[in-house]
């Protein structure tokens, strides 16, 4: 079954990473160039201006913006450490415990969450200050706290600038993915019903794939929206700001109920006497149910089919909830049987339910590229 498998080099060789390769590279060349004309900052310092580049580049606006900040956060902290630490070695402290201070301090400081990305330089900044700051700590640590902080505005302003990114178009393409293996996954599980052929091992590992598809479709759909932040293209698009989230959670949501409808159908059909349990009008109901619940959840948002596919999937899981009731009343004695069955057609129902906004063409029109 495809479940969003994708070659090793897929992403690296992306046209969102490649152009942000591109980006980066440009940044960092006119950090490097015009950072001597940085005012308050030495010169031979400017080879920090390309570090701050690469620091403050992120596949999206808000993240480089806000990682940027971080940052320079954690370099102030650091540089602060390590004048201090030089401070003390100035007035006798031998310079390798300074040096285990640094370190050691600096690592606690990391441990603070509130500085995000900045907390990992936080003892890089201070022993480049101890070790690097020479006889001017002082103009050392204002050149490089400055010069990075001119490479991390050089960096966001060309992300910016340049095409700013916007990563519509591949989380809805994940979707698409999501919903064709979704759909996939209940063909098979309709087919093998239908047949009287349901191997539950298949399906259950069908359904744990599934789960881990989600999460890397979540993380498309987190970047998506990211992206539209402080981004003049995200604003200009059509798409509803949660339209992605709205149906990720649908499809989350028909996921697990699959996955609960495996189970049902593994007790119901796990056993001899598959005839006793899914009497052949039951089983072609409820293979005809698993069907159309495929139709529904394959069937791409915004067509003009996903109102019909979603009243066949109600039609059909009407049919089944009528001949269940009609067979457990014949055999009211047999509870379990009865509440196996009834387990199907609830995992159904939360599925189909879950789908029903996807069925929305309006609610859900189609994404412009990004």
């Amino acid at each position: 079954m495809h479940l969003l498998h994708r070659a090793w080099w897929a992403d690296a060789l992306s046209a969102d990473r490649l152009l942000l390769a591109a980006k980066t590279a440009a940044a960092a060349a006119l950090a490097w160039y015009l950072a001597p004309l940085v005012p308050f900052a030495q010169n031979e310092y400017s080879y920090y201006a390309p570090l701050g580049v690469l620091v403050s580049m992120y596949p999206t606006i808000a993240r480089s913006a806000f990682t940027g900040l971080q940052t320079l956060i954690g370099l102030a902290a650091g540089i602060g450490l390590g004048l201090g630490a030089q401070a003390l070695v100035g007035i006798g402290m031998p310079r390798i415990v300074a040096v285990a201070a640094v370190v050691g301090i600096g690592v606690l400081l990391a441990g603070l969450r509130s500085l995000g990305s900045g907390r990992d330089w936080v003892a890089i900044a201070g022993l480049f200050v101890l070790l690097l700051g020479g006889a001017d700590p002082d103009g050392y640590s204002s050149s490089y706290l400055i010069t990075v902080a001119f490479g991390v505005l050089v960096g966001v302003v060309v992300n910016l600038i340049v095409i700013p990114p916007l990563h519509l178009r591949r989380a809805e393409e994940r979707l698409v993915q999501l919903r064709e293996s979704l759909g996939e996954a209940l063909r098979t599980m309709g087919d093998a019903v239908e047949a009287r052929a349901f191997d539950p091992e298949p399906a259950r590992a069908a359904a744990a794939g599934l789960a881990d598809a989600l999460a890397d479709v979540r993380e498309e759909v987190a970047l998506a929206d990211e992206s539209r932040r402080y981004n003049p293209r995200g604003r200009r698009s059509s798409l509803p700001r949660d339209a992605h989230r709205r149906r990720l959670e649908a499809l989350a949501v028909a996921a697990e109920s699959t996955r609960e409808l495996t189970a049902a159908v593994a007790e119901l059909t796990d056993a001899d006497d598959v005839d006793r349990r899914l009497p052949l009008e039951v089983r072609h109901s409820l293979a005809t149910a698993i069907h159309a619940l495929a139709g529904l959840v394959s069937d791409r948002a915004g067509t003009d089919t996903g109102v019909l596919r979603l009243h066949d999937a109600d039609a059909a899981l009407d049919d089944y909830v009528e001949r269940v009731q009609r067979v457990s009343a014949s055999t009211a004695s047999d509870r379990v049987l009865t509440l196996d069955r009834w387990d199907a057609g609830v995992a159904l129902r939360r599925a189909i339910d879950a789908c029903r906004p996807l069925a929305d063409a309006a609610a859900t029109s189609a994404p412009e590229s990004g």
